[in-house]
């Protein structure tokens, strides 16, 4: 059969989609330096497709330029396609990155927490999905049964991370029907943002390559259980030292690390609207679902909004200073993940700047949105927030957002949960 190798270059945009174009692969030398072509309203197109609304309309034009860091190259050596694409940054003609970009949002996030700490963020997603290639039977939540059901899915996904030149570090059946969860190991803030993009992906592709599907919807059906995506990060200095524990500190943290927790406290209704960014986000953020609805702060508690993690027999302080870290819970695969990480450290970077302090004990937690439009009031009253975006940046995604919540807006939870299965 005559093939021709293909190449996708694309970004993870506002609405969580990986889009792009592709190319032969002999082009990719050129490629490298021009890029492809892109245009401004492919930022409003909803996850569902359609641009509903748009601040561009339809004149200018844009490049999506590869990151050579950010290329996967994946060969399942069953005779399909190989997974080979490249992240990249959307810029302008002359080189100069967009004002909304994704990956550029998240540069601008690093900066500000580098100028206002001297620190840099590592960063790890655990990602949970629905694989519709295994039974679903009840009284399984992690069990060794719903593990060996998935039968080769989780060993081809977990052997194409590593083949992308990530590290796998666990992999498992979740507690909802179905449910399994993948976990990659830290890395440096875009490069975490990056592989949690691809691992998504190659879960996708894995699944597509077995006849079936992998769900990443916040809420694949109304009563059941929600897809999380945690964001597990720590604190560290240049030299790679981490700075992010103090034995006797505030729930162990150091100084700056209960700074950059209260920012993250602070600012958490209203980043809600860029890491839980679509309407179903806000049927996991309920009671009884294992899920956030509170900006609070605990000690290994999995409902909390942020968890400070165990530490599991570390011989000695500084062992446990190495392991030691946070995970937001608010979070799901609606969110790009650069976006979302992207809040989370220009959130903690504020809290730093403004030396926020923590609630004391006893405080009453602020509860989280109740609705993605309550969200979106939140953030368009917060003028830091606002800052983190350019005007057009933030204009832009706000109407992309408010243009989505009309699209379903008559839907009942049922069906509004199906349509986001069908595109997450």
């Amino acid at each position: 059969m005559l093939r021709e190798e293909l190449i996708f270059v694309g970004t993870c945009d506002i609405a969580g989609v990986v889009r792009g174009k592709g190319f032969p692969a002999s082009e990719l030398p050129a490629r490298r330096k021009s890029g492809i072509g892109w245009t401004h309203s492919n930022l409003m197109q909803t996850c569902f497709g359609p641009i509903l609304d748009t601040p561009f309309g339809t004149a200018g034009d844009l490049m999506i330029v590869p990151d050579p860091s950010a290329e996967l190259h994946v060969d399942f050596r069953d005779g399909s396609a190989a997974e080979h694409f490249i992240l990249g940054d959307i810029r302008e003609l002359d080189g100069r990155p967009w004002e909304c970009c994704v990956r550029e949002f998240l540069r601008r996030a690093m900066a500000a927490l580098k100028e206002a700490s001297g620190l840099h963020l590592l960063a790890a997603f655990e990602q949970e999905f629905v694989y519709t290639g295994v039974e679903d039977l009840p009284g399984h939540a992690y069990s060794l049964g719903a593990f060996r059901r998935q039968g080769q899915f989780g060993e081809m996904v977990t052997a194409a991370i590593r083949a992308s030149g990530a590290k796998p570090d666990s992999y498992l059946a979740e507690y909802g029907p179905r449910q399994y969860e993948m976990t990659v190991a830290p890395e440096t803030a875009l490069r975490a943002a990056d592989q949690a993009v691809s691992a998504r992906e190659l879960a996708r592709g894995v699944a597509f390559r077995l006849g079936h599907r992998a769900i990443f919807s916040p809420m694949p059906v109304a009563d059941g259980s929600g897809n999380g995506v945690h964001i597990h990060f720590s604190l560290h200095e240049e030299s790679g030292a981490p700075a992010t524990h103090k034995a006797k500190g505030p729930f162990g943290l150091s100084e700056a690390a209960a700074h950059f927790a209260a920012g993250v406290l602070h600012h958490m209704a209203a980043i809600a609207a860029i890491t839980a960014p679509s309407p179903v986000s806000y049927l996991r953020l309920t009671p009884n679902r294992w899920a956030p609805t509170a900006a609070d702060i605990k000690l290994q508690d999995r409902g909390a909004a942020l968890r400070i993690c165990p530490i599991f027999a570390a011989p000695d302080e500084k062992e446990r200073a190495l392991r030691f870290n946070l995970e937001f819970r608010v979070c799901d695969a609606a969110a790009s993940p650069y976006m979302a990480l992207g809040a989370l450290i220009f959130a903690g970077a504020d809290g730093i700047a403004r030396k926020m302090t923590l609630p004391k004990p006893g405080d009453a937690a602020m509860p989280l949105p109740h609705s993605l439009g309550q969200a979106l009031q939140i953030m368009e009253a917060s003028d830091t927030v606002k800052n983190w975006f350019s005007p057009v940046f933030f204009e832009a995604y706000v109407r992309h957002k408010r243009s989505e919540l009309a699209y379903v807006a008559d839907l009942a939870p049922q069906e509004l949960c199906a349509r986001y299965a069908e595109v997450y």
